[in-house]
């Protein structure tokens, strides 16, 4: 056999004869890969699945059930509204994608449902009660109303009663940080226990309706300057009282931003601001200018919170006792007992305490037998009433 290799020099073996495309392998991919394109192009064009076989899911939803929805939130759909008996309102909402429409009737916010004599919308927030600032919204009074008799979450058979009867109103303080502890208030103490939260929680909306929901009134804590401040420090944002009135006002706008439907502010900490006349006046002032009630803890005896809320035409009361102040139970117990008899004495006694374990535990089992020795517990807002009436 002759090749190139034993073919003698000078010479050439005979060439095979072998069948070439008309086209190189590049060229061949290239055609391919368009036939391909154009045949599937003609299936999404011509053909009646489009998506080629993908499996398609139809859904349909209520606006108002979206996940974070709240009892005061409005469907995204054009409301149509018309006047009802006692103060409420039929709104009919018309589904954008079906055209389907329905009623709901709104009761005016604060009114009374007779039957349940229960508030409309107790967990609701009323939107004129709230304005925008740098911060969000912040509480506002607007057309005679404020928002501490607003939120006030007993009714008026229960005030009534009330008047009627010797009184304890008790402040668990220190919530929203740390949510198990705030749960634990929030569902194991009675619905007429006020509870104070501090603005520094992660989610504080969703604290603060879950306690307003369980009918607990709600009050903010001011983070204020103590005397130990910085090395005691209550938070970022703190109202200082070497700072101006414009700086602290500002400063109480983002705390006041937080979260909504609270009856009014509390102290937290504050031992060197609560004593400052100038560092005070502006704060209290902002607050009775918003129709919020000031709760004043007790802790410092020199405390303008009072005299100044009182000058300003704002309802205000101050702790007669922090009764976890050692926190044992005998301790606890002792306390109890003795807002019992201020409470006996005088037609209204309110005591602070912590959201400590032990305090939970005892106010519990305390309330349970309450009203058997002829003391109601009540709302904070019901003792700032009562007091206001006698």
């Amino acid at each position: 056999m002759v090749d190139d290799f034993s073919a003698p020099l000078g010479q050439n073996a005979p060439r095979r004869r072998c069948f070439r495309l008309p086209f190189t392998a590049p060229q061949a991919i290239a055609t391919v890969s368009g036939l391909f394109l154009l045949t599937f192009l003609g299936f999404a064009i011509f053909g009646r699945d489009p998506m080629g076989g993908e499996p398609i899911v139809t859904a349909t939803y209520d606006p108002a059930k979206l996940p974070g929805a709240t009892q005061s939130a409005i469907p995204p759909a054009a409301p149509i509204t018309a006047a009802a008996p006692n103060g409420q309102k039929t709104v009919t909402i018309i589904d954008g994608s079906s055209g389907q429409r329905r009623e709901m009737v709104v009761g005016a916010e604060g009114s009374t449902d007779t039957e349940s004599d229960t508030p409309v919308l107790q967990t609701g927030i009323n939107q004129r009660l709230l304005e925008n600032s740098r911060y969000g919204l912040v509480p506002v009074s607007a057309d005679g109303l404020k928002p501490w008799r607003v939120y006030a979450a007993s009714t008026d058979l229960q005030r009534a009663r009330a008047a009627t009867m010797p009184t304890i109103s008790l402040v668990i303080g220190g919530l929203g940080v740390g949510s198990a502890k705030t749960n634990d208030a929030v569902l194991r103490l009675p619905g007429a226990v006020t509870l104070a939260f501090t603005p520094y929680g992660s989610d504080p909306g969703k604290l603060i309706a879950r306690a307003r929901a369980q009918k607990h009134e709600v009050l903010l804590q001011v983070p204020m300057e103590p005397y130990d401040y910085p090395d005691n420090d209550p938070g970022p944002q703190t109202l200082l009282a070497t700072a101006s009135a414009e700086q602290n006002v500002d400063r109480l706008m983002w705390h006041m931003s937080r979260f909504r439907g609270y009856v009014g502010l509390a102290n937290f900490m504050g031992s060197r601001f609560v004593v400052s006349d100038a560092a005070m006046q502006p704060i209290v002032q902002e607050a009775a200018r918003r129709g919020l009630a000031w709760f004043d803890d007790g802790s410092v005896p020199r405390s303008l919170a009072g005299q100044l809320a009182g000058a300003q035409g704002a309802p205000s009361t101050t702790a007669d006792l922090v009764i976890d102040q050692v926190p044992t139970s005998a301790e606890i117990d002792k306390n109890l007992a003795k807002l019992e008899n201020l409470a006996r004495e005088r037609g209204a006694a309110v005591g602070m305490a912590s959201a400590l374990p032990v305090s939970i535990e005892r106010i519990g089992a305390w309330a349970q037998r309450l009203e058997n020795r002829g003391i109601l517990l009540v709302p904070l807002t019901t003792t700032l009433m009562k007091s206001k009436s006698s």
